[in-house]
């Protein structure tokens, strides 16, 4: 077992998104939105965590990661779960962010996605985007919607992604899922194949360039359901993001392009839940004949008018998505004001929901306290760094600090088995006591 799998465990544990590593400072989780560090861990000098983080890579990972010290890659501990590596190096030292990816899809019900993404589910071509800021779980409303399409269609999907985070497993579809630098060069590359691999359905990772964006459009347009990603924050912005990506004398054909193509957006924003969580509050495009006329003649910025109009064709403004989690209480007015994009627009809908709140006044009946405190994330006594043998110098971009000790899992004992007929005790625990 690789050293860093006990902090994997214990992040799953808990309940966290993220985890930190950073050099000369102790590991950290994000947990419901907030940095957590891991009680009793050291803070791990450069040398160690360059060590640290080698063992969980294969070598072309870490070949690239020496020569540009960033690289991206997905590890997995089965029957635990996936997580989404980003290798870098700052002032202090390497480090690495880690995003868990469960090994189990969670289903529209569960994440409390609206019908309207279900529809875009069933729709035979066109370009549906999923959108938001990094870390809103763009991913696993994406993966969300890839089941559902493979419990209830007979198609062929390919998905191309950097790195590969949940794993489908064939249904009722036939799912080729490919990852940038390990199964093809680049997205653009592994999209402009897809056209010869017979595909029904295809999930860009990520639209990151132009060029990727056209041959996704273009896609679309010769018969094929194309799901992508954007970082935008609303769904009429991502309309104006995608055509100002390319030169004015293309953008009136683009917006031509883009009004047949699109089918739908839905942009989503992570809210702490005042229970302990977070819940995302969706906003929600459906491209009806009215808003592709807006697309093709320019006037994207009534696009949020018509927005407001469009209920029954699925659509859903973000503020009134707010409304609705403060309404339930799920979220503090508080919270849901720091994401509302049109703050004043916010306000107006609490008060038409009943809800009297404005930012900022003094003497507001104060929320009710969380029920959930933030737990103590702690970590066994063995993870604090060990001095040993030498090992190699770290990359030259952060030269090591201290000698470069082993690993600290190197003498560790093994966990004890469970004794039928006992509780079983935390690993954590048995590592504290045979350390002792």
């Amino acid at each position: 077992m690789a050293w860093i799998d006990a902090l994997f465990r214990r992040m799953v544990e808990v309940g966290a998104s993220d985890l930190h590593m950073t050099s000369q400072t102790k590991p950290q989780f994000r947990l419901h939105g907030d940095i957590v560090p891991v009680k009793e861990c050291d803070a791990i000098p450069p040398d160690q965590m360059q060590l640290i983080l080698k063992e969980i890579c294969i070598p072309s990972v870490w070949e690239t990661y020496e020569a540009t010290f960033d690289a991206d890659f997905a590890y997995e501990i089965p029957g635990l779960a996936r997580f989404r590596g980003n290798l870098f190096v700052d002032s202090r030292g390497p480090g690495a962010t880690f995003r868990v990816i469960p090994e189990e899809l969670l289903t529209f019900e569960e994440l409390g996605l609206p019908d309207a993404a279900r529809d875009f589910c069933m729709l035979s071509k066109g370009l549906v985007l999923v959108t938001g800021p990094a870390g809103s779980g763009k991913s696993t409303t994406l993966a969300a919607m890839i089941d559902f399409i493979n419990k209830n269609r007979s198609d062929h999907i390919i998905t191309i992604e950097d790195p590969i985070e949940f794993v489908h497993q064939d249904q009722r579809c036939l799912i080729n899922q490919r990852e940038v630098k390990q199964h093809t060069a680049s997205f653009k590359r592994a999209l402009k194949a897809a056209l010869r691999e017979d595909p029904d359905i295809v999930l860009v990772g990520e639209l990151r360039d132009l060029e990727t964006i056209e041959i996704a459009i273009e896609t679309a347009e010769t018969g094929h359901l194309v799901f992508g990603t954007l970082h935008t924050t609303t769904a009429p912005s991502t309309v104006d993001r995608i055509i100002d990506q390319f030169p004015a004398d293309r953008q009136a054909q683009i917006r031509t392009m883009l009004s047949s193509s699109l089918k739908g957006v839905v942009a989503q924003t992570l809210c702490k839940k005042q229970e302990g969580g977070r819940v995302a509050a969706l906003e929600v495009l459906a491209v009806t004949s009215a808003v592709s006329s807006l697309i093709r003649e320019g006037k994207t910025h009534q696009i949020m008018s018509v927005m407001q109009m469009g209920a029954k064709s699925g659509m859903i403004l973000l503020n009134d998505a707010l409304t609705k989690l403060v309404a339930n209480g799920e979220v503090s007015p508080e919270e849901a004001y720091s994401k509302a994009i049109q703050k004043d627009g916010f306000v107006e809908s609490l008060h038409a929901a009943g809800v009297n709140w404005r930012p900022g006044v003094v003497g507001q009946a104060p929320l009710p306290p969380s029920p959930v405190a933030t737990p103590d994330v702690e970590a066994p006594a063995d993870m604090t760094p060990v001095q040993g043998t030498p090992q190699p110098a770290a990359p030259a971009a952060a030269p090591a600090a201290y000698p470069a000790p082993a690993l600290p899992h190197a003498d560790a004992p093994a966990v004890e088995p469970p004794v039928e007929g006992q509780p079983l005790e935390d690993p954590f625990e048995q590592y504290k006591r045979q350390r002792g």
